[in-house]
C-alpha cells in the first residue's frame, strides 16, 4: 500500500486495517535535531484531527495529528530511547504509532505522494 500524507506533516501507510503513522522528512527537516518523543497509549481511541503524539525538538514542540478515527494497537516504544530514529528514518524506523482503522473512507481526503510533494513545494 502507498502512503498518504496530511497537509500537517503526517504519513500513514495501510496494510489490511492497521495504519501505521509518522512525520515527513520534510517535517523532520523542519524540526531539526529531535530530542523527545511522546507516543500514545495503546487501546487509546483516537478521530481525525485529533493531537496524539507530541515531537520536540531543539527548536520546538510538534503536535503529531491522527490522519484517520481508530483504535491505537501499537506504539513505537523505542523512540523514546532512541528520538533520534524520527531524523534518521523518519518513514522508517522513527515511525510513531499504529492504528486501527474505523472507516476507511477517511483516507480518501489525504494526499498521494504527487499531492503531498507539490503542496510542500508550494510552502517555497
Amino acid at each position: 500500500m502507498s502512503m498518504k500524507y496530511t497537509n500537517e506533516h503526517e504519513w500513514i501507510r495501510v496494510e489490511g486495517d492497521v495504519g501505521t503513522i509518522g512525520i515527513t522528512q520534510y517535517a523532520q527537516e523542519q524540526l531539526g535535531d529531535v530530542v523527545f518523543v511522546e507516543v500514545p497509549a495503546v487501546g487509546r481511541t483516537v478521530a481525525k484531527g485529533e493531537s496524539v503524539a507530541v515531537v520536540e525538538s531543539v527548536k520546538a514542540a510538534s503536535d503529531i495529528y491522527a490522519p484517520v478515527s481508530g483504535e491505537v494497537v501499537e506504539a513505537n516504544a523505542a523512540l523514546a530511547d532512541t528520538p533520534g530514529d524520527v531524523n534518521a528514518e523518519p518513514t522508517g524506523k522513527g515511525w510513531f504509532f499504529k492504528v486501527k482503522l474505523s472507516d476507511k473512507s477517511e483516507l480518501d481526503g489525504l494526499m498521494d505522494e504527487a499531492a503531498y510533494d507539490a503542496f510542500v513545494k508550494s510552502l517555497g
